[in-house]
């Protein structure tokens, strides 16, 4: 391969093969997470989607690259990969951070005119872009940043329990954490594919009305779906949420 197919490598992740004319699925990380987060969501899709998962700096094979600490310079970032790629009827999925950063994504592909643009937009774990709350988890010592987690549960306690392997992931949460508590957008920013909103409904940092603010964003339909669990209800309902993306793909 040559240099910009190696780079484009070092951001796109697909862990089985593209059937032939299938839909893409592009999913989105959380905050501190990684392409690897998704390997179940491609294993589900492998026959029926060409499932990429992105691979932000600063983790796993890419921890030796600085974090980026600025959500629009990221999605500026993952747009320029996105538009490399083969265009065909998309849909992004993204969790937690990974919800604004599809949001991002997309919006600057449809100002772009790109055919990349997805043509829908499920937005996970995560209150609205134009809603705000004052957080610092990036300011906090290690020890802070490991009891956010706690709350979140959505660490595998046996990492939190591992110092070397907890070392190496803090410098990515601290400067995803960076990022998404930096970022700001006013309601004006829309897209115009539909958005599907999912929420838990016991999720300490996204009430019901955040996640359906999500509403203001789109000029296309809107639906919120709120299930069962905390910030990281995808774990519990697994099954719940690849049914909704089989049907938003068949969709496209």
């Amino acid at each position: 391969m040559n240099s910009v197919d190696d780079d484009l490598a070092m951001w796109v992740r697909r862990y089985h093969p593209a059937p032939h004319n299938a839909p893409r699925l592009v999913c989105f990380p959380y905050a501190g997470g990684s392409a690897s987060f998704y390997l179940p969501m491609s294993t589900a899709f492998s026959s029926s989607a060409d499932v990429i998962a992105l691979q932000y700096p600063g983790r796993q094979d890419r921890r030796l690259e600085p974090c980026v600490t600025d959500i629009g310079e990221l999605a500026d970032r993952i747009t320029d990969k996105l538009l490399q790629l083969e265009e065909k009827p998309t849909l992004f999925f993204g969790h937690s951070m990974g919800a604004v950063l599809a949001f991002e994504a997309a919006w600057r592909l449809e100002q772009k005119g790109s055919g990349a643009a997805p043509r829908a937009l499920v937005a996970s774990g995560r209150r609205a872009p134009s809603t705000h709350r004052a957080e610092s988890v990036h300011r906090r010592d290690d020890d802070g940043i490991i009891a956010e987690l706690k709350i979140l549960d959505g660490t595998d306690q046996g990492v939190l329990g591992n110092e070397e392997i907890l070392r190496m992931a803090l410098p990515a949460i601290r400067g995803d954490y960076e990022a998404i508590e930096r970022y700001r957008c006013g309601g004006q920013r829309r897209v115009s594919c539909p958005i599907t909103a999912l929420t838990g409904d016991a999720d300490p940092r996204t009430t019901i009305d955040e996640a359906t603010a999500w509403e203001r964003h789109t000029d296309g339909s809107f639906r919120l779906e709120v299930m069962p669990g905390g910030h990281f209800f995808l774990t519990g309902q697994q099954a719940a949420v690849v049914s909704l993306i089989a049907r938003e793909l068949g969709r496209l």
